[in-house]
């Protein structure tokens, strides 16, 4: 079955924010809106999230500024490349296409970060909240990629190891121990689908947002938010929550656990053939459980 889309721009204060809308904002389901990981990784690797619009319920997608089809601010730095930035621009797309009244938001990764941060500021019209593949601190996050690296082969770590000594995580080399990592923990579903390469290519292509706010790449982290901690206000999310991730996820239980703790009646759901991907990697599954969630707290 085709899925009918429309794309648009939304005025951001200075900037644009890209979108685009699958289904129809007219049906009598309120929309979902899937912000994307990296953070400026662009929409392309979540969007198979557009299926959801099969069941009668507008799906938007839309590049977060500084990355994709939207606004480039290449030269910001970290002092603009805020949480509160991009929950801005959050609301002021849900007002742009004139969802307030009722939505819903799935968050995937650095997505469900942000998600978290918007959940505690209780938004008017949040009928849910889908945290898929994000840890709750970046503490968590650092301290299980440490783990997890030393149960890496030898090989592997120590090419890691001696190029981010070095500064040299733009060699070949370590780029190739990088997609090893990236094969076993971020999607397990290889060669690469197209939407996942084209998100790696729109990071390479528009470094900044990455690179500023998270690091070279997903474990090694050096950016803005390496002290990220949204723990000790999750208790302010007051609307149904499901909580995502792959048994194989770099967002490992320990990262997920807090949103489990501390959000109440969160439920949580860990697909066991998936790593950081679910979406792409157990689609059909992954497609069928968000769904029934979304349908049961509309």
């Amino acid at each position: 079955m085709k899925i009918k889309s429309v794309e648009g721009r939304a005025k951001f204060g200075k900037y644009e924010t890209w979108y685009r809308v699958s289904g129809d904002l007219k049906s009598k389901k309120p929309p979902i809106f899937i912000l994307h990981g990296g953070p400026g990784a662009g929409h392309n690797y979540v969007d198979s999230y557009k299926l959801l619009s099969l069941d009668s319920r507008a799906v938007i997608h839309y590049d977060q500024v500084g990355c994709g089809n939207s606004t480039l601010l290449p030269d910001k730095g970290a002092d603009f490349w805020t949480v509160q930035l991009f929950i801005d621009e959050l609301n002021n797309l849900v007002d742009h296409l004139g969802q307030r009244k009722a939505f819903h938001v799935l968050g995937q990764s650095w997505g469900g970060m942000l998600g978290a941060e918007y959940g505690t500021t209780r938004p008017s019209g949040l009928k849910s909240l889908t945290i898929a593949n994000s840890p709750a601190s970046m503490a968590l996050w650092m301290s299980e990629a440490a783990r997890m690296r030393k149960l890496m082969p030898q090989h592997i770590q120590d090419a890691l190891n001696r190029h981010e000594a070095a500064g040299t995580t733009s060699d070949p080399e370590y780029q190739a121990a990088t997609m090893w990592v990236y094969e076993r923990h971020v999607c397990r579903v290889v060669p690469f689908p197209p939407e996942v390469t084209e998100t790696f290519e729109q990071v390479a292509r528009n470094p900044t947002v990455y690179n500023v706010m998270n690091g070279p790449n997903e474990f090694f982290v050096v950016g803005s938010l390496k002290t990220w901690n949204v723990i000790d206000r999750l208790h302010k999310i007051n609307v149904p929550t499901f909580i995502i991730s792959g048994r194989h996820d770099e967002a490992t239980p320990a990262c997920v656990q807090p949103f489990k703790d501390n959000i109440e009646g969160a439920t949580w759901e860990i697909f066991e053939q998936s790593s950081h991907m679910p979406h792409v990697e157990e689609k059909e599954k992954c497609m069928k459980l968000v769904g029934a969630f979304l349908d049961a707290n509309d």
